[in-house]
């Protein structure tokens, strides 16, 4: 009889006790966390050092239904554009159309078109984060 192995179920895509039902990198989702958390933020300067094992785990489960709901908005754009596959423009949309997004607002470059000063060749392009040399 063969066993089953410890990461069997990633393949498949299911759940192991190692892993666990996340879609997102946990190490990733803490090395942000400490790296934003080292900008001062807090008050004394010194950022996060420790952070416990639950709020990575949050975070995560946040960022999926972040990116769940930004893609059923940019989905929605894009069945109002006739089309079937999702463009840069459509969650541009997305984000101008929906209260949600407004801390996202200033991402997304204004759109000359809807001004009248341009040709619509930079409609719903994103602006590069601001600082973020990465």
């Amino acid at each position: 009889m063969r066993l089953a192995r410890p990461y069997s179920g990633v393949f498949r895509g299911g759940a192991t006790a190692r892993t666990g039902p996340h879609a997102l990198p946990l190490a990733r989702i803490k090395k942000i966390m400490k790296r934003s958390a080292g900008d001062g933020s807090g008050g004394d300067g010194a950022g996060a050092r420790m952070i416990s094992g639950e709020a990575p785990v949050v975070f995560s489960r946040a960022c999926e239904l972040f990116v769940a709901e930004l893609t059923r908005a940019a989905w929605a754009a894009t069945l109002q554009g006739k089309r079937r596959t999702v463009h840069r423009e459509d969650v541009a949309q997305a984000v101008r159309d929906t209260d949600l997004f407004d801390f996202l607002v200033d991402v997304v470059k204004d759109d000359d078109a809807a001004a009248g000063g341009g040709d619509g060749a930079d409609e719903g392009r994103l602006a590069p984060p601001a600082g973020d040399d990465d």
